[in-house]
């Protein structure tokens, strides 16, 4: 069934270009958050284990909203570890590393989030979609919020 919601075909497209890219980010970040909430260690294990949790639990939930957008807007989602691999800036750290190094990689992963999320504008702001300028003014409060805290955390 045709999709007659006052975005075109072209525009559709382009904006779930640009998603696709963000749920690869997100998704990517939310791993890293994961697995570094598993593996942390050190004297800020209670510390960083629970904000870890916090941030993945909420992280979590942004994914589902990213790719229902996607969705919505008439295009299969991106899924797979091959299709976030692709699309993603933001890239998987390679074993353990330790905690402020884990709190420095997150850092950078929720600013490059953001960097991601920003890129989408111009186009979603030209195409008058609302819903999706929402979503994304969302996930800047969020991601802008969480590396400000992670940074905090660096200063001595």
């Amino acid at each position: 069934m045709a999709i007659n919601i006052g975005l075109s075909q072209e525009e559709r497209e382009q904006i779930t270009s640009g998603l696709s890219r963000l749920l690869a980010d997100s998704y990517t970040l939310y791993l890293m958050t994961h697995n570094f909430h598993w593996n942390v260690t050190g004297p800020m294990f209670n510390t960083l284990h629970t904000m870890f949790m916090q941030q993945y639990t909420e992280q979590w939930t942004a994914l589902d909203l990213i790719a229902e957008r996607i969705r919505a807007l008439g295009f299969p989602a991106p899924g797979t570890y091959k299709e976030f691999a692709a699309l993603a800036s933001v890239k998987e750290v390679d074993g353990v590393p330790k905690a402020m190094d884990m709190v420095r990689h997150l850092v950078n992963a929720q600013e490059a989030t953001a960097r991601t999320a920003r890129q989408l504008f111009p186009t979603v702001n030209a195409a008058n979609d609302q819903p999706t300028a929402d979503l994304l003014t969302q996930r800047l409060d969020v991601h802008e919020k969480t590396a400000w805290m992670l940074r905090s955390l660096l200063e001595e």
